[in-house]
């Protein structure tokens, strides 16, 4: 299958690229960068010296291809919607521009641009583990976002089991690479290192994802911590009556006991004991912990992913491998470093 990435220059599509030169049913046709224009890829993406000889191209130079992956900034994608589907058959769009249907939640998190709602409607949610069913054979998936996505895996399945008896509050936490590639202040070193910036106590635009996958209401905080990559969510969760901590394991084996990209993790080791995204830099795992108060009535879950992989280009490509019909772990193979 012939393969696009637009926007490949950004970190979002220097993961596409890596993964998609290593999946055994892809070829990557083209790569598109303006400001990179006619210069190998590696002068983006070092990591990726000796493995292509492909150049980037501007968009307007792309051709017919068959899966385009759009890893575009917010609102660019819905613009050219009617092109980039007249390229390829499939597009998957790692933006937010098609992830949210319900129009009352797309205005108040993402006001102003609303797509056509034809093409929303033809866009599925890319979450596998929700929407595996809808994700065969689609055309046009719209992949969830980092800390949306952990956070969605780590609520759904007490959410399902009517297990969340008032409002959950997410406190969670970033590296600087969820800023995307362009500089600014915020991401400057004198700036950001050494920091612990909540940048977003309340009203972060994930919580629409989230409200709309799970049904529960949602408080989030985000803080950006001195990390490059990862992102870890601990969620706390209240409960509707005293609950077991074997019924709450009982719940998540349930959900994921098939699901080949979610580990739960229960060690007794304090030092590995919750999950950590350190250990997931580079592959397409969320990990899932719990630790339940002694009453049993409030509930802490961690969930903890590579927002590169897992929270993007990873689960980008577990999409196209499921709505293809190939085997969903294919060019996902890799099962991260330690130490690290």
């Amino acid at each position: 299958m012939r393969a696009t990435v637009v926007g490949g220059s950004g970190y979002i599509g220097g993961e596409l690229v890596r993964l998609l030169l290593g999946h055994p049913k892809v070829e990557l046709s083209f790569v598109t960068s303006g400001k990179y224009r006619g210069r190998p890829l590696r002068v983006a993406h070092p990591n990726l010296r000796g493995q292509t000889d492909l150049c980037f191209v501007t968009d307007d130079e792309v051709g017919e291809t068959d899966v385009l992956f759009l890893a575009t900034p917010h609102g660019a994608s819905s613009k050219s919607i009617d092109r980039w589907s007249s390229l390829a058959p499939t597009v998957v769009d790692l933006s937010a521009d098609f992830r949210i249907h319900d129009p009352v939640l797309r205005e108040r998190y993402y006001p102003g641009g609303v797509p056509d709602p034809e093409w929303l409607a033809r866009f599925r949610t890319g979450i596998p583990e929700l929407h595996r069913a809808e994700l065969r054979d689609a055309t046009h998936v719209a992949v969830a976002g980092c800390m949306a996505n952990a956070t969605i895996l780590a609520l759904h399945p007490l959410a399902a089991a009517g297990l969340v008896a008032g409002p959950v509050v997410v406190d969670a936490r970033t590296g600087s690479s969820g800023a995307g590639r362009a500089p600014d202040e915020a991401g400057h070193h004198p700036e950001r290192s050494g920091a612990l910036r909540m940048a977003k106590p309340h009203g972060h635009r994930h919580v629409a994802e989230i409200t709309q996958a799970c049904g529960v209401k949602v408080h989030m905080s985000v803080t950006a911590v001195e990390a490059v990559r990862g992102v870890q969510v601990a969620c706390h969760v209240p409960l509707p009556h005293a609950t077991s901590e074997r019924d709450l394991w009982a719940a998540y084996r349930s959900a994921y006991r098939d699901e080949p990209f979610v580990r739960l993790v229960r060690e007794r080791s304090a030092l590995h004991r919750m999950p950590d995204p350190k250990h997931l830099a580079g592959t397409n795992f969320c990990d899932i912990g719990l630790a339940l108060d002694p009453d049993g009535d409030h509930l802490v879950v961690v969930a903890a992913l590579d927002n590169l992989v897992k929270g993007g280009a990873g689960n980008a490509v577990q999409c196209l491998n499921i709505a293809a019909g190939w085997d969903e772990p294919a060019g996902l193979d890799f099962i991260g470093l330690h130490p690290c």
